[in-house]
């Protein structure tokens, strides 16, 4: 009989990277079956007849050839969203990219972002979009519905609402982008409305120089600058204590998944196992 050879998928990529990583407990189930008989993985037996799971050599090719493929594709802004989002998951929050969040903010805000050419389809988001959502607007009849979507939206892992100190963080890998977002003063606003702090993160140019600096944006704002994989601060971001979330923000949160650790796994790395006193019985 011809041997199996399973196309592999993210899916595949995916499980490698967590066998890899871990101390190798089979699942037993078809992802794991199709890797085994691609030969992308090995099950091995320990003297007490345990088994485990390793990757073969052509496992560690795939993984490699899947991550270069990964770097590839993603575009400096994207990377440095997707870093940023990483260092928020491993720091233990929960992290979300891309969400669309709206804060109701002064329409004399919004008709100065307006005529800056700022977004040609917020007006129509704004009259249109929540119509039938009139509540909070009654309490703010100066106020009108704003769409957002920061490239990170954060909180912290707490069953108490007050604790949740929800964080913005913005990424610029440009100077242009960076000087044509601080002339929008709506957005900004929007994003300190979601948010009890809201980050710059600035990358670098062809040269190794930061994008911008604390020079350019607003003290309302915390600055870092992204060098060499690590997060470098400029200045704080003045924090503000929100008491709660918003439902419509809670069902954002709902409706998409957070940020997945790379380094999160159930499974303990290798290692060989130390007996601990008192531990048998």
């Amino acid at each position: 009989m011809d041997p199996i050879e399973p196309t592999l998928n993210r899916r595949h990529h995916q499980r490698l990277r967590e066998i890899y990583r871990s101390a190798g407990w089979p699942c037993q189930d078809t992802l794991e079956i199709e890797l085994i008989a691609a030969g992308q993985v090995q099950r091995m037996f320990s003297a007490e007849g345990h088994e485990t799971l390793r990757l073969t050599d052509a496992g560690i090719h795939t993984l490699a050839k899947a991550f270069a493929r990964n770097q590839a594709a993603r575009s400096p802004h994207e990377a440095l969203v997707e870093q940023v989002a990483l260092s928020m998951a491993r720091a233990g929050r929960l992290a979300w990219r891309g969400l669309a969040l709206r804060v109701p903010l002064p329409r004399a805000l919004l008709q100065v972002d307006t005529a800056a050419a700022t977004a040609p389809t917020i007006a129509p988001l704004q009259a249109s979009a929540f119509e039938h959502e009139t509540d909070t607007l009654q309490t703010l009849p100066d106020h009108a519905w704003c769409m957002a979507c920061p490239d990170v939206f954060s909180i912290r892992r707490s069953s108490v609402e007050a604790y949740l100190e929800p964080v913005v963080h913005e990424i610029k890998v440009s100077r242009a982008d960076l000087l044509g977002d601080l002339k929008k003063p709506a957005k900004r606003a929007a994003y300190l409305g979601m948010a009890g702090a809201c980050w710059y993160v600035l990358g670098l140019d062809a040269k190794g120089r930061p994008v911008g600096g604390t020079d350019d944006v607003p003290p309302e704002c915390g600055v870092m600058v992204a060098r060499e994989g690590r997060m470098e601060v400029l200045r704080e971001a003045p924090r503000r204590a929100m008491s709660r979330l918003p439902l419509h923000v809670w069902m954002a949160l709902a409706q998409a998944s957070p940020v997945q650790r790379d380094d999160g796994l159930a499974q303990s790395p290798l290692r060989a196992q130390q007996s601990t006193p008192g531990a048998e019985a």
